[in-house]
């Protein structure tokens, strides 16, 4: 790989790769693609030990297979098992932690080279690698001659102080400090590697890492979902709260939703909806839930202010927003675009805040440009919602909503359009199309320009405002 082009920087960053660049263990994949090339057979058992390796991370007993492994590829013809590492690139990929590309990306812009950092045989390995973009691969090296495997390993087995010696050999051929680059794995037997960089990541870390990492202060990333979202065996919390989202948890309130299959259920989707009420939450998360995918949601800092509140909204996909601060907004829009490249649903309302005065009432609604520049920038579908009604239930002169309305409770009605395409030009152009299509879903009375009345007026003020 071509890395003289980058001689210039002063970094790298080094990814480990299984449970860390892909979200579980390569072997699968790797090993079938051996067997489909008839180089190797399938083993008994190795489900299991697969299986083990996705959930607790390396071991000993499974390090020392990897180890073994070259004597038992003694005698294969190096070109097939190169094929084989070919065929396998698309079942890797599929592997890949959702989060990963978009971050990879971000230490691109740093201006750091990319380096796969793996105990997987660099005949396998390095396709995947030069697919993902990666500048150089360390990996084991099995020694050939004259086309076939010997059954040694050419220089350090790459695991453990092993993989520190060959990144290290690395560093030193393309004049790269190591104290000025990232090391990036989930396996507290990378620790030699972790402490020997300026900036070490413990990404998705086995019980080991977790400690040594808490200790020192390293941080702590899981490359397949936001910051703050907690996940068991790929569950999230919002698995265990969505079969409660229910109609029926909102007595004072009744529900007409309609056009919910108008949202995809694969790739970046932008779900924005306009804003009346507090009780607007609990519309779209009716919707939410009705779609059947984990979703983010941009909300504003204010609700992640209380701590108890703060730890649950963000382990429900909360992104704060601070609108007061330029820093903490570009960091709530990195994170809304890293979550859309993932290929996740990010929730937004463009307005921001509920209207008020005779704003409330004006039909023709104002947005900014958030959701346009994350279509622009993610390629996301777009997809308009209109809520009318939550007022009623939940007006922005009352500090909670009228539970008291169970005999008569008023009508919420959601309608949820079809996809729109904003496109990469102006974001203030976009966003004006936006909020039409979320205009034109509303009845007609939110359509319609008329005086309100001094009392309506006064309820879309906060309490104690005029």
């Amino acid at each position: 790989m071509a890395a003289d082009r980058y001689s210039r920087l002063v970094g790298a960053v080094f990814v480990d790769l299984d449970r860390t660049l892909l979200r579980r263990a390569s072997g699968r994949v790797l090993h079938g693609a051996l067997v489909t090339a008839g180089v190797s057979r399938d083993l008994p058992g190795s489900s299991l030990v697969y299986g083990v390796y996705d959930v607790f991370g390396e071991n000993v007993p499974s390090m020392a297979l990897a180890r073994l492994a070259a004597r038992a590829a003694r005698g294969w013809p190096r070109a097939e098992v190169q094929r084989a590492g070919r065929s396998a690139v698309g079942g890797l990929v599929e592997l890949v932690a959702p989060y990963a590309p978009g971050i990879l990306a971000d230490f691109r812009r740093q201006g750091h080279r990319l380096v796969l950092a793996t105990t997987t045989p660099l005949d396998l390995i390095e396709p995947f690698a030069e697919a993902m973009g990666f500048d150089d691969v360390v990996a084991t090296r099995y020694q050939h001659r004259d086309g076939r495997y010997t059954g040694r390993v050419e220089g350090p087995f790459v695991w453990g102080v092993g993989k520190l010696l060959a990144v290290r050999r690395w560093a030193q051929a393309h004049a790269v400090d190591l104290g000025e680059s990232h090391a990036c794995s989930d396996s507290g037997f990378d620790l030699p590697l972790l402490a020997s960089v300026g900036h070490p990541h413990a990404v998705n870390p086995d019980a080991t890492l977790a400690a040594v990492a808490l200790a020192r202060g390293w941080p702590v990333e899981h490359w397949d979902r936001l910051p703050g979202v907690p996940s068991v065996l790929g569950l999230e919390p919002y698995h265990l709260v969505r079969p409660w989202v229910r109609p029926e948890l909102f007595p004072y309130a009744r529900f007409d939703i309609a056009g919910v299959e108008h949202v995809p259920r694969r790739g970046p989707v932008i779900m924005a909806a306009n804003h009346r009420s507090y009780f607007d939450v609990a519309a779209v998360a009716l919707v939410a839930a009705r779609v059947g995918r984990p979703v983010r949601f941009m909300a504003k800092q204010e609700l992640f202010d209380p701590p108890v509140v703060r730890q649950l909204v963000r382990m429900l996909g909360g992104i704060p927003v601070d609108r007061g601060d330029e820093e903490g907004s570009a960091e709530a829009m990195r994170q809304a675009e890293q979550a859309l490249r993932a290929g996740e649903l990010v929730i937004v309302l463009p307005q921001g805040t509920i209207p008020r005065g005779k704003a409330f009432f004006d039909p023709v609604l104002h947005g900014k440009t958030g959701a346009a520049r994350l279509a622009a920038t993610t390629g996301a579908a777009v997809v308009p919602v209109g809520l009318w009604g939550t007022e009623r239930v939940w007006p922005r002169r009352s500090r909670v909503p009228d539970v008291t309305a169970v005999l008569r409770p008023p009508t919420v009605r959601v309608r949820v359009g079809q996809p729109i395409a904003l496109g990469p030009g102006d974001p203030k152009a976009a966003t004006a199309v936006l909020m039409a299509a979320i205009s034109a879903l509303l009845p007609p009375e939110g359509r319609t320009r008329r005086r309100p009345s001094p009392e309506e007026l006064a309820r879309t003020f906060p309490p104690g405002r005029p």
